[in-house]
């Protein structure tokens, strides 16, 4: 129990002024086990005496999720995400994780006051994680009327083309030190699948149907940067041995559009929060935690009147080529 503490301690020192509270999935086995919070075959845990966002100094803004005082902020059960969660019937387990992303983001009617009329009807926030191959796949549906959020997509991706000893490798150093890598182990899948699993998400939600020309119906993607669908999603393709989706034609980058909206430049989703006054809740670089913190500011943008247009679309005639539509943009 002594180096498990010792191992909690380390994990809160990482935690810099402004990210007040961030969260260490795994604050150690023996505690999680002692505690009976974890999923079968589950590895994720959180420590009792984590607090909640209130508990932190008031900021000059006060972002949409901190408008419900009772509601305490928990990590998401990423078993759960992906369908395998064996704990909903465990008190404990429920006390700990969340198992609605909903909560996290809510919306009053105070801040609809400044809402302006939207292009789309739904906007699906995404944030990919994963240099070499795509190894998370996150995307949260928000209706644009109502700035709610609609339904949660998330899928950890098993790369196609590296051997089991370099994902062995590569995943414990991107999600082991957020105590993650158990799970993406046992509920990672190959892209191809993510992707067709992701369309019949869709089509459920009536924003895809394959009866169509592939578009979105009303509905856009929103990206903080462009890398996400400019690039990394076409050579995802590739290794996988797929065509490149036509609702991955265009899309919105959340920078251009803070850009131009506020008149003030914001290079990532951090500094995007700085400036607007929101609390970073989860952990950096986890994907599902990312979208999540992105979809805060774009429900920020939204309630102070932003209006949400493409600003970016690929060439149909050559896939590689892509027009950015914003003249004052973050290049």
């Amino acid at each position: 129990m002594a180096s498990a503490l010792s191992a909690f301690r380390v994990s809160i020192s990482r935690i810099g002024p402004f990210r007040a509270r961030q969260f260490s999935y795994p604050v150690t086995s023996a505690l999680a086990h002692t505690k009976r919070i974890m999923c079968t075959s589950s590895q994720h845990s959180v420590s009792s005496s984590s607090t909640s966002p209130s508990d932190t100094s008031p900021s000059p803004y006060v972002s949409l999720m901190e408008t419900n005082e009772k509601w305490r902020w928990r990590p998401m059960c990423l078993y759960y995400t992906h369908g395998k969660c064996t704990k909903m019937d465990d008190p404990a387990h429920l006390e700990v994780f969340n198992h609605d992303c909903s909560k996290e983001l809510p919306v009053t009617a105070a801040h609809l006051e400044k809402k302006k009329p939207q292009e789309f009807d739904f906007f699906l926030v995404l944030d990919l994680e994963g240099k070499v191959e795509i190894l998370e796949f996150p995307v949260l549906i928000v209706d644009a009327r109502t700035m709610e959020v609609v339904d949660l997509f998330h899928r950890f991706v098993r790369p196609t083309k590296m051997s089991e000893q370099a994902i062995n490798k590569y995943i414990e150093g991107k999600y082991g030190e957020v105590g993650v890598d158990r799970v993406w182990h046992d509920t990672a899948i190959p892209f191809k699948q993510v992707v067709e699993e992701f369309e019949s998400w869709l089509a459920e939600h009536g924003l895809w149907g394959k009866e169509t020309d592939g578009t979105l119906n009303d509905a856009a993607f929103v990206t903080c940067g462009n890398w996400d669908i400019k690039t990394k999603i076409p050579e995802q393709c590739v290794v996988a041995n797929i065509n490149l989706p036509e609702y991955f034609m265009e899309w919105i980058n959340l920078k251009d559009v803070y850009l131009n909206f506020y008149e003030r430049e914001a290079r990532g989703m951090v500094s995007m929060m700085k400036q607007c006054g929101i609390r970073l809740m989860g952990s950096h670089h986890l994907g599902i935690d990312d979208t999540k913190n992105i979809t805060r500011v774009v429900q920020r943008m939204l309630a102070d009147g932003a209006v949400f247009k493409i600003t970016a679309r690929r060439s149909k005639s050559n896939m590689r080529n892509v027009e950015f539509l914003f003249k004052n943009r973050i290049k």
